[in-house]
């Protein structure tokens, strides 16, 4: 089972939306050098590989975002695929060392590239994020951000920076973002979310003090959705900020 990535978008059967067979994978350009282990999907062992430049997708398949294919392929399959993505990215940027600028190779036994003259190693890049849904009484702070495709309400969001733990990523992106502190932060889930290679970390928390003051340069609007204003629509569960929002939307 191969996922074949081209700038971020996956190859896909477009009316079966099933995976190319090795050989599809080859025709649309695919070499033996691309390509990277991923893991199980059920009982079939998975592979990831990427291809450079604009190439054409061989007859009856289409290059597809993986945003695309929320609710029209089956989840598990969904999620391995946001995992070779990140994965094929990886391989990608680090055929060659960051250090010295010597080929890498794949380091046997784990996901892991070393330089074959300094020794370098690089493993995957996850990049931490925040998310939060503030409460304050029985209404919930929420914000459409400026770089938002969908233009919805969301919760605060942001990531982590050098040396932060993710409770202080809370604390400094809620100040930062809308000029209010907070307390009493609860875990509540995570996601990964390969757009490109984020795991997203979700909490609540308490209002403690200050007045609503957005950063025009993150947020076009930040507002406290009480029982009886509208919220934002429903979405399918795709993402971990719909879960949250839904978490705590009022009962009709």
């Amino acid at each position: 089972m191969t996922f074949v990535f081209n700038g971020g978008q996956l190859l896909i059967h477009e009316a079966s939306l099933a995976l190319p067979s090795m050989s599809v994978a080859a025709a649309a350009g695919a070499d033996e050098r691309s390509i990277q282990p991923v893991g199980m999907l059920g009982s079939r062992y998975c592979h990831a590989a990427w291809i450079e430049g604009d190439p054409a997708a061989p007859e009856g398949y289409v290059w597809r975002g993986l945003r695309s294919l929320f609710g029209a392929v089956d989840e598990d399959l969904l999620a391995v695929a946001g995992r070779a993505s990140q994965i094929a990215e990886w391989a990608r940027t680090h055929r060659f060392c960051g250090a010295c600028g010597s080929p890498m190779e794949r380091v046997r036994g784990e996901r892991c590239f070393k330089c074959t003259s300094c020794a370098m190693t690089a493993y995957p890049r996850i990049s931490p994020a925040m998310m939060v849904l503030i409460r304050k009484g029985d209404s919930y702070l929420m914000a459409m951000h400026v770089a938002s495709p969908s233009k919805r309400f969301t919760p605060l969001a942001g990531f982590l920076e050098a040396g932060e733990s993710i409770e202080d990523a809370v604390h400094r992106e809620v100040f930062e973002e809308v000029g209010l502190r907070v307390h009493n932060l609860k875990y509540f889930s995570s996601q990964s979310w390969p757009f490109p290679h984020s795991l997203m970390i979700a909490f609540t928390a308490d209002y403690l003090d200050g007045e609503i003051r957005i950063d025009a340069g993150e947020l076009s609007e930040a507002r406290w959705f009480g029982p009886d204003d509208e919220w934002p629509e429903r979405v399918p569960h795709i993402s971990i900020s719909s879960v949250l929002v839904d978490a705590h939307r009022p009962r009709s």
